[in-house]
């Protein structure tokens, strides 16, 4: 994975989206079939580009806080005990925390990934 060449965390950050999928678009040329890229980590707020080349996966997890899936390009399939999300670019879901989840992509797909965590889960400042 290419090392991430800006800051993660500050009072203002900004980013051309199309520049970080390129990057992601590069490395997804591996046999890994999915890509995760840090733009934003900052306290409790996690923002990640996520790639998934064609027929790739996320097998199931979840988050202690609640997450948002917003697709920038593709198609994306989100699974949860309780429903099948079909999503398109320009699409976003939102899962509370605790939610259990699985993604693929038939055609492959770029999302921003944003996981808000608890205070409580959170390491101690010092």
């Amino acid at each position: 994975m290419t090392p991430v060449r800006h800051r993660v965390s500050g009072a203002e950050l900004s980013f051309k989206l199309a520049d970080e999928m390129e990057v992601v678009r590069e490395e997804l040329r591996s046999p890994s079939g999915r890509v995760a890229r840090t733009l934003v980590k900052l306290g409790p707020l996690r923002v990640t580009l996520v790639g998934i080349g064609a027929g790739g996966a996320l097998s199931e997890h979840s988050s202690p806080g609640p997450v948002t899936i917003h697709v920038l390009e593709g198609a994306i399939e989100v699974v949860t005990r309780e429903n099948n999300w079909s999503l398109a670019a320009g699409e976003l879901l939102m899962l509370d925390g605790g939610v259990a989840h699985a993604v693929d992509s038939a055609s492959g797909s770029f999302f921003l990934l944003t996981v808000a965590t608890p205070a409580s889960d959170l390491p101690p400042t010092a």
